[in-house]
């Protein structure tokens, strides 16, 4: 399958790249374009685990074939049934050797991330999830690590003692995390941007920050407004922004009967994500039934998954 390849990411090849191309070899920032995987995830899983093992031009710059990027999707395919990436290459060679469950990275990660909570240690939790980072695509660390982390403290901290303390700890240093990310991406993109609010009384909704920084790990500008916006106000910002669409966040029940006049001008694609679409589940539907362009998400992953399908990012 002949694949359009953007030679403006190319550009830095010079001569070596227009040989390279006419031979049907990738440079590393198309074959990340095409999988999803980051270049710094690429260099990692060869550096680290020999998973992939590019070609390299003269001047030193890596090259992949239509062979490696499929090597790279099955890798995902891996990683996406759950199995960590110091566990991949022996199934890549060996697929019948697989038996789940098993002892993995992810449960070690999620225990470190864990104890560096409970002690308010911030270098650790920085330190370990820069590396994961490295390691996996967004979709992936998200979907294993970060998710059921999250899940794992909430449950924790139903009525224990400090829970109020490690809750503020950790949602504090999540939103410095990922709106960093967020900001660095957004300064290198041009594009119009996604605009995700935050529409409970709820401050550092940590899903909230995950489905921002899922977004923008894709190249999508991302505004996050931490805080509810009034109806006219809402339309006023997706004006001032150019907003390519709206996503309205909420972990608590929400005033339907408000949603039309809150969307009132609006004009572009809408959602609702969190756990509000599983509380309203019953009449969500049916009470939104006039607003077009609306749709619905209960958690990060299936917000990028649904926005994907819809070309929005």
């Amino acid at each position: 399958m002949k694949t359009e390849i953007d030679t403006s990411a190319c550009e830095d090849l010079g001569d070596d790249f227009e040989k390279a191309l006419v031979e049907g070899w990738l440079p590393i920032r198309e074959v990340a374009r095409q999988t999803g995987v980051n270049a710094v995830t690429l260099r990692a899983w060869e550096r680290r685990y020999g998973l992939i093992v590019p070609q390299r031009t003269p001047k030193g710059h890596r090259l992949f074939s239509p062979e490696h990027v499929q090597r790279i999707l099955t890798i995902l395919t891996w990683l996406n049934r759950g199995v960590a990436v110091s566990q991949v290459k022996q199934l890549l060679d060996t697929p019948q050797a697989f038996t789940e469950p098993v002892e993995n990275d992810w449960q070690v990660l999620r225990q470190t991330l864990l104890q560096a909570v409970s002690h308010l240690n911030e270098r650790i939790l920085d330190d370990t999830v820069n590396q994961a980072m490295a390691l996996y695509p967004p979709r992936t660390l998200c979907e294993h690590l970060l998710l059921p982390l999250l899940a794992e403290l909430e449950q924790r901290w139903q009525g224990q003692f400090g829970a109020q303390m490690e809750r503020a700890f950790f949602y504090s240093w999540l939103r410095s995390k990922f709106g960093a990310r967020i900001y660095h991406n957004n300064r290198q993109l041009r594009a119009a941007p996604l605009l995700l609010i935050n529409h409970s009384d709820v401050p550092l909704e940590p899903h909230l920050w995950l489905t921002a920084w899922l977004f923008s790990s894709v190249d999508c500008p991302v505004e996050v407004f931490d805080w509810p916006l009034p109806a006219g106000e809402l339309a006023l910002a997706v004006d001032h922004l150019q907003a390519r669409g709206v996503l309205l966040y909420s972990s608590k029940a929400i005033n339907l009967s408000q949603l039309p006049r809150l969307l009132n001008g609006v004009s572009c694609p809408k959602m609702i994500a969190g756990p509000t679409v599983r509380i309203h589940h019953a009449e969500l539907s049916a009470r939104t039934a006039g607003i077009d362009d609306l749709s619905f998400a209960e958690d990060p992953l299936s917000a990028h998954q649904e926005l994907v399908l819809r070309g929005l990012i």
